[in-house]
């Protein structure tokens, strides 16, 4: 026993010199938390890491407001030989994270009487205003119940082409960038009658995000970090990452690390999508970057009903709108799932259930990549983190085995 616990020790050093702890608000037991479990979810993002599942891991927790597990394990860089720890407040991407900053700005815009969600995409953007797309409202793209097509992959159609498929070719064909890209992504039509079916549509946030830019007269990006990132002070979440930011960046190949080190140094990097089409669609789909900690910030103002530090981003009412269920008795097949019952609130995940030890009312999102964050109003708790996956497969493991080991140390 007195050499099992040596070499746990051992071990543990050996560790720690990959291992970086963030700033804490208070201890787990002042919030009602056995704080032996972090060292079990630690145990389960070395186990990951060993498996080549994950590059690494950081992650942020609070409970009543106050942060209480904080941290990161192993390298900050994909290469083999790399002895620099991740950052407990490192910068990651956080893909499909990003739509629920997407959906929080249009009911900011709900609020401010632009239009309702029950108003069709149609009255705002003139593409819409045709048949089938007229019977599309802004509640069917926040549910992702629009009958737009799903994410590549989601189903398996090999003949099947996605709008992002349309506007690369019309862009190669026509060797112009002065083009409507919405009116030619929905050449590729509707996969389903509207309101028929939960089909995860990233182009249906996309399409959002030119509803913000139509009403604002701002690009939706601008529009998401002034009026929701600012007023938090989430400095490290920008869809652009700056020169601070890139200082804390996950390196995950090559030339994301020649990038980013330009930009760390101050040096001018040009966006490969500069002058292309691409550089006028809106990223509302999954392009912010951001921390474990500013996510946890961020999940506490919705946790608080709109409100943080005396900045005001929704309304209480906006917030539970966008908490309760909206969708019932709407089956999602996509990746394989048999679900008839889609749980789903205004742009939020709130699938709960016989894997989940989370309470129910739970909201949350996951970004592909990988990434998480939850909000129990229940329990007051709060937690994102960041689980860099190392190849194209999807480790559920890393994502809800993770939320369970959190979740099971609250007393």
């Amino acid at each position: 026993m007195l050499r099992l616990l040596m070499d746990t020790l051992w071990e543990r050093e050996e560790i720690n010199m990959l291992y970086d702890k963030g700033k804490l608000d208070c201890q787990p037991s002042e919030v009602g938390y056995d704080g032996s479990r972090e060292e079990v979810l630690i145990r389960h993002f070395e186990k990951m890491m060993e498996q080549k599942k994950i590059q690494c891991a950081s992650y942020c927790v609070s409970r009543k407001g106050k942060i209480f597990m904080n941290g990161a394990v192993g390298p900050r860089s994909y290469e083999a030989d790399c002895q620099e720890p991740l950052a407990a407040d490192s910068v990651h991407r956080i893909a499909s994270v990003t739509k629920t900053f997407c959906a929080v700005a249009i009911m900011q815009l709900v609020e401010n009487g632009y239009f309702r969600l029950d108003t069709p995409v149609g009255n705002i953007l003139p593409q819409f205003n045709t048949p089938p797309y007229n019977q599309i409202l802004v509640f069917h793209l926040l549910t992702h119940t629009s009958g737009l097509r799903a994410d590549e992959n989601a189903f398996e159609d090999k003949y099947e082409v996605s709008p992002w498929k349309y506007i690369e070719a019309y862009a190669k064909m026509h060797k112009s960038q002065d083009f409507d890209w919405l009116e030619v992504a929905l050449s590729c039509g509707l996969t389903k009658p509207v309101g028929e079916q939960w089909q995860y549509s990233s182009f249906g946030f996309v399409v959002l995000g030119a509803v913000i830019e139509k009403v604002t007269g701002m690009r939706a990006y601008e529009y998401i970090e002034e009026n929701i990132c600012k007023p938090l002070h989430m400095d490290q979440t920008k869809f652009f990452i700056d020169q601070d930011m890139a200082k804390k960046c996950i390196y995950r190949d090559e030339k994301s690390k020649e990038i980013l080190q330009q930009i760390a140094e101050g040096k001018e990097v040009h966006d490969e999508d500069e002058g292309t089409i691409w550089e006028k669609i809106p990223p509302t789909g999954g392009f912010l970057a951001s921390s474990s900690r500013d996510l946890v910030r961020y999940g506490n103002m919705l946790l608080n009903k709109g409100r943080m530090d005396g900045a005001r981003i929704l309304g209480r009412k906006s917030v539970e709108k966008m908490t309760t269920l909206a969708i019932h008795n709407i089956p999602d097949h996509c990746w394989g799932s048999t679900c008839l019952d889609r749980q789903y609130g205004i742009g939020f995940d709130m699938r709960a259930g016989m894997p989940w030890l989370y309470s129910d009312g739970t909201f949350m999102h996951e970004g592909a990549g990988a990434c998480s964050m939850i909000i129990d109003p229940v329990e007051e708790m709060v937690a994102a983190w960041f689980v860099p996956f190392t190849d194209e497969d999807w480790h559920d493991d890393c994502l809800y085995n993770v939320t369970n080991i959190i979740w099971s140390g609250l007393i």
